[in-house]
């Protein structure tokens, strides 16, 4: 049975926006918007992480192919570190809808909390990238692209295992920072780095 939600209530011109990189220790949080072409329907759509990496890097070639109108944004480390994760990630969200070449009629935004500055009617949809296919849409968008940027950052910091983890806090990225210290990429506020900051 198809799991997502009809955007006819909407009417065409629904935004879907999500972003990724939430709970990593290091890197931006990118975010995209999405407006779907009705008339150019793409199959697969998922949550981002229920899908594949080969699968997600297609979709993100099809989505800004077929979409009527995408916007990719960020909020940096420093950003991160100033306003908190939460509000950083509201902030890049409402950079990525600001991005879209067609004003949209509607916001749904993953999550229980909405940007602010928004231009148009808006509502935060729990797991909305399983129920909304503009949400999903997004979800690939930022991940995809956050996933290279991590990855073209590791080339720089190549003892951390950014192409590996992604800025995540597994054990083998806990242990470089023992190691190795902090970087330039890595998010001050955030406990495991602050640790190694006191030390």
């Amino acid at each position: 049975m198809e799991p997502f939600v009809s955007q006819i209530y909407f009417g065409d011109l629904l935004a879907g926006t999500d972003e990724a990189g939430r709970g990593p220790l290091a890197g931006e949080v990118v975010a995209a918007a999405v407006i779907l072409n009705p008339k150019r329907p793409i199959v697969g759509l998922n949550d981002s992480k229920k899908l594949s990496e080969k699968k997600r890097e297609a979709l993100f070639i099809e989505i800004q192919e077929k979409a009527l109108a995408f916007g990719i944004a960020s909020a940096t480390v420093e950003e991160i570190d100033q306003l908190n994760i939460l509000h950083a990630s509201m902030l890049a969200m409402s950079r990525a809808v600001a991005q879209l070449s067609v004003a949209p009629e509607h916001v749904l935004v993953d999550g229980n909390r909405l940007p602010l500055n928004l231009p148009c009617p808006a509502e935060a949809v729990v797991k909305g990238d399983a129920r909304h296919k503009a949400i999903a849409a997004a979800s690939i968008l930022a991940k995809v692209t956050r996933d290279k940027m991590i990855v073209e950052a590791s080339m720089h910091y190549p003892h951390y295992g950014f192409e590996k983890h992604k800025g995540y806090p597994t054990a083998q990225h806990l242990e470089a920072l023992n190691l190795h210290g902090i970087t330039p990429l890595h998010r001050r506020s955030f406990a495991p780095v602050k640790k190694i900051l006191e030390r």
